[in-house]
């Protein structure tokens, strides 16, 4: 297996979407507790390593289910061809939950001391569940990621698990129940990453898996879409307003135009033509969790 195609198929272009959440947190969590730079590094590098391993296993569930994104995908091309294996995937992916296992546990040594406290079990349980959920979204017997329920564990894992999760490992608490609102808005964007992606994929996907959209049909879709996107934004708005004011932490809003532009153009165009605004709403999403915990870190020293 060439590197080339063993490096396309980790698609790290998915990566600023997946810390997201977990650097929206890290900011949260250090503007109100001391964090350990371990536990921050050690964090992150799990949460990429989950990434990519459901990058993977998604490569090889694809063209083992027959199904391939409209967008066409180095990987899956690679396994066609013949110029990569399965069995070659298949080793991709084993080393890869090795490291996200060896990361995960580094993590919870550095947050608790031991990996023999309650919290820390408790941990080690989600980071199964975590794992699971990575490898089975196209993979297994019966992949959740062709019954139409991508959007619910993107929600779970990307928006609550990886905000709340985050910053209990980090602080060692959940934090007030504010703490669910920046959870629920990162959940509520990248859901609608993944709703934009399957709106884009429809044709391509009828008759070979359910997704929201083929579901709902694409004007519901979109709809959707936009529910999502201000959904979210109204939770971090609201968030801001709860906590003490400063102006720092408005800086979030300069994204605000962004996502009306990702908005009219999912209302405008179909297919291909929407792909583009899968990593423009990736990367508005980035901006978002960069600016709005940078903004809350930095007020505390006004």
């Amino acid at each position: 297996m060439k590197i080339k195609n063993a490096i396309s198929a980790m698609r790290f272009r998915t990566v600023p979407l997946s810390v997201s959440g977990v650097i929206l947190a890290i900011f949260l969590a250090s503007g109100d507790y001391f964090v350990k730079w371990e536990i921050i590094i050690f964090l992150l590098l799990t949460t990429v390593l989950l990434q990519v391993l459901s990058n993977v296993c998604n490569e090889l569930g694809d063209y083992l289910n027959g199904v391939v994104s409209a967008q066409g995908r180095d990987a899956s091309q690679a396994l066609e061809d013949g110029s990569m294996s399965e069995n070659s995937l298949r080793t991709m992916i084993y080393i890869i939950v090795g490291l996200t296992i060896a990361s995960g546990l580094a993590m919870i040594y550095f947050s608790f001391g031991s990996l023999f406290t309650l919290e820390s079990l408790m941990l080690m349980l989600l980071g199964y569940f975590a794992i699971k959920a990575a490898m089975h979204y196209t993979l297994g017997n019966n992949p959740y990621g062709y019954r139409g329920l991508g959007d619910l564990y993107v929600f779970m894992f990307f928006g609550l698990v990886s905000v709340l999760g985050a910053y209990f490992v980090c602080t060692h608490s959940f934090g007030s129940y504010k703490m669910f609102l920046p959870a629920v808005a990162m959940g509520l964007f990248c859901t609608g990453v993944l709703n934009v992606n399957n709106i884009r994929d429809m044709e391509n996907d009828r008759g070979r898996r359910v997704t929201i959209p083929l579901k709902m049909g694409e004007r519901n879709a979109k709809i959707y879409q936009t529910a999502l996107i201000t959904l979210g934004l109204g939770c971090m708005i609201t968030y801001f307003c709860l906590t003490f004011p400063n102006w720092k932490h408005w800086v979030f809003l300069l994204t605000l135009p962004l996502y009306i532009i990702h908005l009219v153009k999912v209302w405008k165009y179909s297919g291909k033509a929407l792909d583009p605004q899968v990593p423009f709403l990736s990367i508005t999403t980035f901006l978002l969790a960069v600016l709005a915990g940078a903004g809350y870190y930095f007020c505390i020293f006004d």
